[in-house]
This record gives C-alpha cells, sequence and structure tokens, in this order.
C-alpha cells in the first residue's frame, strides 16, 4: 500500500517534474487549519484515544454514509441513538465492519486520507481488509497507548501551528480556556456559530434565544439580542477568536430598517412562519457583517446543504449524520443587500464557500474579482477531493485569481485526516500550477511562491492568524 511519491502529480512527464520540484517548497510548510470541528477538549485533557474504531470510523460522517448507503446500520458503527437505544460498543466489531466494506472507498478522498494516516502515523503499508482487519486493530491500539499518540504529541507531529475548532454561541469555551491556563504552547482557537441563536425554523429557537440572552445579561428584545452577539463574540474573542461562521440553507441577505428587523424578531420569537425564519436569517447575516466591520472578525459563509434530509435518520440520531445533501445555491441576488452595505468596506473580510459547484465560474468567481471585502473559501465538504479541488481552481482562477482565494482548510472531525487532507491539497495545487508552468502562463518562480501562498500564507492572512 506505500503512497506512491508521485500521487496525484500530472501524468505528463514534463508537468509532473515541475510539480515535483514545487511541491518540495510546501510539504513541510507548517498547518494552519483555520476551520475545522476537532474537539477542544482534546487538547484540554490530552487523553489517549480510545481505539482505532473511535479515531477512524465514529466521528468520521465521510466513512459512514457510505457504509449505511450500503446498507449497514448505523447502530453497527456505534452512532449514539437519541433515545440511548443500544448500538455496537465493541471497538473491534466496529472495525471489523469498516474492514469488510473498505472496498467502498476506492477512488475516493477518504480512502486516500485513511491510508495516508495508516501509513504516516501508524508506519502501516497493509491495505485494510477482512483479513488482515485483527492484527491491524492490534497493531494501530497498541500505538495509541503510547504518549506520542496524545493530542497534542500528534499536534507538533503534524506540524500545526494554529487550528480552529468551531463552537455554538452559548458554549462556555471551558475547553479553550483549560488550554489557556495549562500553559501548552500550541495554538487552539475558537469559532463563533450562532446557528442556533439565528435559525427560527429550529423547533427549539426560542429556548435557544432565550437561554443565550440570560447567559449575555441583557433583556430579551432585539436591542439585547443584538448585543447579547456582541457580547458573546467579544467573549469568544478574548479566547483567540478570529472568525466567525454561518452554516445557512441559503446565501441570502436582507438589510430591513431597524423597526422592521424588531417587528420581525419578535414574531420569529412567537413561532415563525417558514418566510419569516428565512427573511431572519437573512437580515442576520448583514448584521453579523456589521459586528464583523466594527470587531474585526472574519466572517465565513457555509450555505447551500439540504440539512438532515433523511428524517428517520434525523429522528433515531440527530443532526451532522451523514444525510446533509447539496443543492442549487445562488449568490449574486443573494448577497446583494449585505454587499451594498458592506461589500466596499477594507474592514470586512467575507469569506464564501459553496456546495454548488455550477456556482464557481459564474457567480463567486466575478464577486471576489471584484469587491474588496469577498475572499472565496476552499473546495469544501462534497468537493474537498482531487478533482474538486482541481475544478475549483479551473473554475475560479482566470476570474479571481490565486489572491481572492484563502488558501486551504480541513474543515473535519477526524484528527488524523488533518496532515492528510492538506497534503492533498497542496499536491493538487502545485499540479495545477505545474500545467500552467508547462503552458508557459506562469514562471516557475511564480508558481512556487504561489504555492507557499496557498499552502500557508493565505490561511494566515485572511484569517487574521
Amino acid at each position: 500500500m506505500a503512497l506512491n511519491p508521485d500521487r496525484l502529480f500530472p501524468i505528463e512527464p514534463d508537468a509532473r517534474a515541475i510539480a515535483r520540484r514545487l511541491f518540495e517548497t510546501v510539504e513541510r510548510l507548517p498547518i494552519v487549519s483555520p476551520h475545522g470541528h476537532t474537539d477542544p477538549r482534546w487538547y484540554a485533557d490530552d487523553e489517549a484515544f480510545p481505539d482505532p474504531a473511535s479515531l477512524f470510523v465514529k466521528p468520521d460522517h465521510y466513512i459512514f454514509r457510505m457504509l449505511y448507503s450500503q446498507g449497514v446500520r448505523l447502530e453497527t458503527l456505534g452512532v449514539a441513538r437519541k433515545d440511548g437505544g443500544a448500538v455496537e460498543t465493541d471497538g473491534r466489531t466496529i472495525w471489523q465492519t469498516f474492514a469488510r466494506h473498505f472496498h467502498l472507498f476506492r477512488g475516493t478522498p477518504s480512502r486516500l486520507w485513511f491510508e495516508h494516516a495508516l501509513e504516516a502515523v501508524f508506519g502501516i503499508d497493509e491495505r485494510l481488509n477482512e483479513k488482515n482487519a485483527d492484527t491491524l486493530y492490534d497493531r494501530i491500539a497498541e500505538r495509541l497507548t503510547d504518549p506520542a499518540m496524545r493530542p497534542r504529541a500528534l499536534y507538533k507531529q503534524f506540524g500545526i501551528e494554529v487550528i480552529s475548532t468551531t463552537d455554538a454561541a452559548t458554549d462556555d469555551l471551558s475547553a479553550h480556556d483549560a488550554i489557556l491556563r495549562s500553559g501548552w504552547d500550541g495554538r487552539v482557537v475558537p469559532a463563533y456559530r450562532p446557528d442556533a441563536v439565528v435559525d427560527a425554523a429550529q423547533p427549539a429557537f426560542r429556548s435557544n434565544v432565550e437561554n443565550f440572552v440570560a447567559l449575555a445579561g441583557v433583556s430579551l428584545d432585539y436591542a439585547g439580542y443584538l448585543e447579547a452577539h456582541r457580547l458573546r463574540r467579544a467573549y469568544f474573542k478574548a479566547r483567540g477568536a478570529t472568525s466567525t461562521d454561518h452554516g445557512h440553507p441559503t446565501a441570502r441577505t436582507a438589510n430591513l430598517s431597524p423597526a422592521e428587523a424588531a417587528s420581525l424578531f419578535d414574531r420569529v420569537l412567537q413561532g415563525a412562519s417558514a418566510a419569516d425564519a428565512e427573511l431572519f436569517r437573512a437580515q442576520m447575516l448583514t448584521e453579523m457583517a456589521r459586528m464583523s466591520v466594527e470587531d474585526g472578525l472574519v466572517m465565513q459563509i457555509h450555505p447551500g446543504s439540504f440539512r438532515n434530509h433523511n428524517p428517520d435518520i434525523f429522528g433515531r440520531f440527530g443532526a451532522d449524520k451523514g444525510a446533509d445533501i447539496p443543492r442549487a445555491t445562488g449568490y449574486v441576488e443573494e448577497l446583494k443587500p449585505l454587499l451594498d452595505a458592506f461589500g466596499n468596506d477594507p474592514r470586512l473580510t467575507l469569506i464564501l464557500f459553496t456546495l454548488d459547484e455550477t456556482s464557481y465560474s459564474r457567480e463567486l468567481a466575478p464577486l471576489a474579482g471584484h469587491y474588496p471585502a469577498v475572499r472565496l473559501g476552499p473546495a469544501w465538504w462534497f468537493h474537498d477531493s482531487p478533482e474538486g479541488m482541481r475544478r475549483f481552481r479551473e473554475l475560479t482562477t482566470e476570474t479571481a485569481g490565486f489572491y481572492n482565494t484563502v488558501g486551504f482548510n480541513d474543515d473535519t472531525r477526524a484528527y488524523l485526516s488533518i496532515p492528510a487532507r492538506h497534503d492533498m491539497a497542496r499536491r493538487v495545487d502545485c499540479a495545477f500550477l505545474a500545467r500552467l508552468v508547462a503552458d508557459h502562463r506562469l514562471d516557475e518562480d511564480e508558481a512556487q511562491e504561489v504555492a507557499v501562498d496557498l499552502s500557508y500564507r493565505l490561511a494566515k492572512q485572511a484569517y487574521k492568524l
């Protein structure tokens, strides 16, 4: 299974040679991970990971959604049920199920990430299968008892310079406080994710808002609600946060008058219609941009996912269980109210993501290629793959260039996949740059500089890290 050193590079000999030289300049650069979902308690507590299944299978929705699509029940993978019902708890049994179905991942980025972790972290160069599953499980489990395999040690081994978690607006950030008190020199910062107190379509919206304003010590009215956001953002910022994150169904924005917005807030507290819920989300994106102009937090919008598309899975297991599906997403009309207000303001950095690749060249690249406030996030989620990354560069570079993008972020809950994902992104970008050099559209010294920017500098700059 040994990882081929030329993986993901162009097949043409000249371009491949150029890609190799470019990759040598970025392969060992530090990892800047400005957006992700690793658990901050890992770094605070620095405890050993319990078993191979808990490390590789149970936290990775890319893995269990594929297995579920082929008839494997989530209970057999140890995914917790909302009702506390019985699920598989034996890590070895879960691992054996994964091994029996590992062929399903042929051609997917999940296989590349998994095999990179096996070889680079555990020194295993055998491809997982049903016959060697127990042997590999034992080898990994034994290594997990080594202090060198704990989260903080892996942080150093992976060459991580800074990593951001994603945290609810009401999170007390106690894990982040514990990290800061510990004196550890790793840098783990929070990101402000207010979706639960912004999305009026959620059944618990009113109670979420009541808890939110109580936590901030403000009144339950629109003025108090906005002040609660300012106070909580400041709380996050004091603990190192440099960004906010907004996972809305659409990219729609609005810019209502204060009186109209206050009236809308009162209505959605009483129980929102679908139209009012969408309008409130739209208004709050503009309010979040206004606050970012004031406090300097970088703003990310992650729209276009039909969340929890499978009601049976959502009912039994809850959110984020592999049933989120991309859908068509517009940006030009949808973002205009926000951009009319703040698109020309140099104090705002608005990073846009998409699950709708048709919007890359038609909408996103032209917007980023014009508005000073707008930057493009990398290929994300379903497109966080070699072909997805290549398509992103092909469809956006001619209009937005490289410097209206923000490099790469891994957006993962699976800790061991972080170096694998950054390795993949760097290889794909070096391959893209190599073809530009081979076509005599870019000099190689320019390509080397761009490769470093895409791998390291742009993320630090865009996210103020």
